[in-house]
């Protein structure tokens, strides 16, 4: 029985994790992103027509936090630690 249940979490786990990242996707096309990989740098703007709600994903490193992009602004991130993934809506 207790190992019925222990298998039961592992596949609740991944499911879970899934349906999170389908809460974000991909940031369109109408946001630019400029990227300097050797710098850990990256500047976020908003070309589109309407606010945005935006996050830095970093692999293996620290996410931005998720900020309100207004149409024509513009936002830099560094890190210290990890590679530049994307930016996602959040």
């Amino acid at each position: 029985m207790l190992l019925a249940a222990f298998a039961t979490v592992l596949t609740l786990a991944p499911a879970a994790h899934a349906s999170e990242a389908q809460l974000r996707g991909t940031a369109p096309a109408c946001v630019t992103r400029d990227v300097v990989k050797h710098r850990k740098y990256v500047k976020v703007t908003n070309k589109c027509d309407e606010t945005m709600h935006l996050k830095v994903v970093i692999d293996l490193g620290s996410d931005s936090p998720c900020l309100t992009y207004q149409p024509g602004e513009q936002w830099e991130w560094t890190w210290g630690r990890g590679s530049y993934g994307k930016v996602v809506t959040c």
